[in-house]
């Protein structure tokens, strides 16, 4: 199906955007490095910083990725509840297809058949 294709790609994509969103927060002990003047009140998103946006970013992009995935769950189990098992005849008792195998090309050597080389790029093991 090809929305399933669309669905996967939309997935990966979701999923690079939330790992550098999260890599762009800053962890429980960077709090302690503003109280010695980071210079916090001079950034782009004002003096509380990014937290809140990057937050807030994080949860609605966490939520669209699950929800993506709970939705590919489904369609996948309404792909596989089309094709069975028993459709393709393995537990009927139906005897399976043989399929011959392509003709050997004239002048092969198969590994069983191969003579040993006349001559040896080797050198001979001292005789004892």
């Amino acid at each position: 199906m090809f929305i399933l294709t669309i669905l996967v790609v939309v997935n990966i994509v979701l999923a690079c955007c939330l790992i550098g969103l999260i890599l762009l927060q800053h962890g429980r002990g960077a709090d302690a490095g503003a109280a010695f003047g980071s210079g916090a009140s001079s950034t782009v998103f004002g003096a509380r910083g990014s937290a809140s946006f990057l937050t807030k970013t994080t949860a609605v992009l966490a939520l669209v990725f699950f929800s993506n995935i709970l939705f590919l769950t489904y369609l996948t189990s309404q792909v596989m509840e089309e094709k069975s098992v028993m459709d393709e005849g393995i537990l009927t008792g139906e005897a399976p297809t043989i399929v011959e195998p392509p003709p050997v090309p004239d002048g092969f050597v198969g590994p069983e058949e191969t003579a040993p080389a006349e001559r040896s790029d080797l050198p001979a093991l001292p005789d004892e």
